[in-house]
């Protein structure tokens, strides 16, 4: 393109034809004739070359003071993507007029600290489930990858809050062992209250399910024993329990569980430190930029600890599971205690003239005893105290 330019000029002036002549010639225009004379006149045969069409100034653009700053935290925070760059910079650093995603994105971009992506759409039909209260139900699983100094790495017990993502468990523990699993739970409880449901997987510190024969392990009689029904997932199905995988995924980046310990207090406190932050200092993007600490509002109004249970261990107790059209069988005898109990465990005071049936601490039914046998089985499968 260069050398055609040079030819066009060289043709008007070592050869003295006219412009318009040599502009018919090449197919353009006078104007863009006379362009290429003056270019060549102010810098020779450089001034001829291809120039960017990249505009002198733009008014959209962000400041360079501002370019600064966003690439002095992103070193500092280099899990920070563009949306939390400009919140934090918005609502700390005092933008004004305040950052945008999009221009905290073209930023980094021009900087090369990440490379340009196409954007994925979110589908129109796609929701976030979540409960509508706090305490309706924590996700609860164990995470491992805590470095200590003499080589061990320890494992936690975490949980959060299904609607406002408020941790409520972050226990440490050199093994994940059920005492351990099951102190940190009680633990949690005594400080936040007692949920109304628990979501676990199906390890064996959480159930003995699959256990031959299946058992009722440490963890499911505490909820047994204090009224919390405890829903396993499928198999195989870690999206069940998706809010606590990804509160694992912002503990390992921006707590860096790849740091060294020296022994398992100093990592509890710091720690307890970090969830400190995540719940009431740390935006959450799910909550429009809110802290979790602002949507868990209710720990005045619960109970302080877990409420003690009666032992139902008696000849007159058995437990039974509730099937899933909500009736329980005892001495064929079959008692409908309602659906939205199907899969709990229920407990039954049989005496000779009476059936009481227990959830945990409520008295859902008392009926007339039909049948007058011996009560042959008095566990249910699934639901039986392991022997020691």
């Amino acid at each position: 393109m260069t050398e055609q330019r040079y030819k066009a000029v060289l043709a008007v002036i070592g050869d003295g034809r006219t412009v318009g002549e040599v502009a018919r010639d090449w197919e353009v225009s006078r104007r863009t004739m006379h362009r290429w004379l003056a270019r060549y006149e102010a810098a020779g045969l450089e001034g001829l070359s291809n120039r960017s069409h990249r505009p002198a100034h733009c008014p959209h653009q962000m400041p360079a003071v501002w370019e600064a700053k966003v690439l002095e935290t992103r070193r500092a925070k280099p899990y920070w993507g563009a949306r939390r760059l400009a919140l934090e910079l918005t609502r700390k650093g005092g933008a004004e007029p305040p950052l945008t995603e999009s221009a905290v994105y073209r930023c980094l971009v021009r900087a090369g600290v990440i490379d340009p992506v196409q954007r994925r759409w979110r589908r129109e039909d796609w929701k976030r489930w979540e409960r509508g209260a706090p305490m309706e139900l924590w996700q609860l699983d164990t995470v491992g990858g805590f470095l200590l100094a003499d080589g061990t790495t320890a494992k936690a017990l975490t949980g959060v809050d299904d609607h406002s993502r408020y941790c409520v468990s972050a226990q440490l523990m050199h093994r994940e062992r059920t005492q351990a699993v099951c102190d940190g739970f009680t633990s949690a409880m005594r400080n936040y209250g007692v949920p109304a449901q628990v979501l676990t997987d199906n390890g064996k510190v959480f159930t003995g399910r699959f256990a031959q024969p299946p058992v009722e392990v440490l963890f499911d009689r505490i909820c047994r024993e204090n009224g919390v029904d405890h829903i396993l997932t499928q198999p195989r199905s870690p999206t069940t329990t998706g809010k606590i995988e990804r509160f694992h995924r912002t503990l390992r980046v921006e707590f860096d569980t790849r740091q060294v310990f020296s022994t398992l207090k100093t990592a509890q406190e710091a720690l307890d430190e970090w969830v400190s932050y995540y719940n009431t200092q740390r935006p959450h993007q799910s909550l429009g930029d809110a802290t979790p600490d602002s949507r868990f509002q209710t720990r005045g109004q619960l109970r302080s600890q877990p409420t003690p249970h009666p032992e139902r261990n008696g000849e007159q107790w058995v437990c039974r599971k509730v099937a899933s059209n909500g009736v329980v069988s005892v001495g064929y005898q079959q008692v409908s205690v309602g659906r939205n109990y199907s899969g709990s465990a229920c407990d039954v005071l049989v005496t000779d003239g009476l059936l009481q049936f227990w959830v945990g601490s409520e008295l859902l039914k008392t009926v007339a005893r039909t049948s007058q046998g011996p009560v042959r089985k008095l566990h249910a499968d699934g639901t039986a105290p392991r022997r020691r």
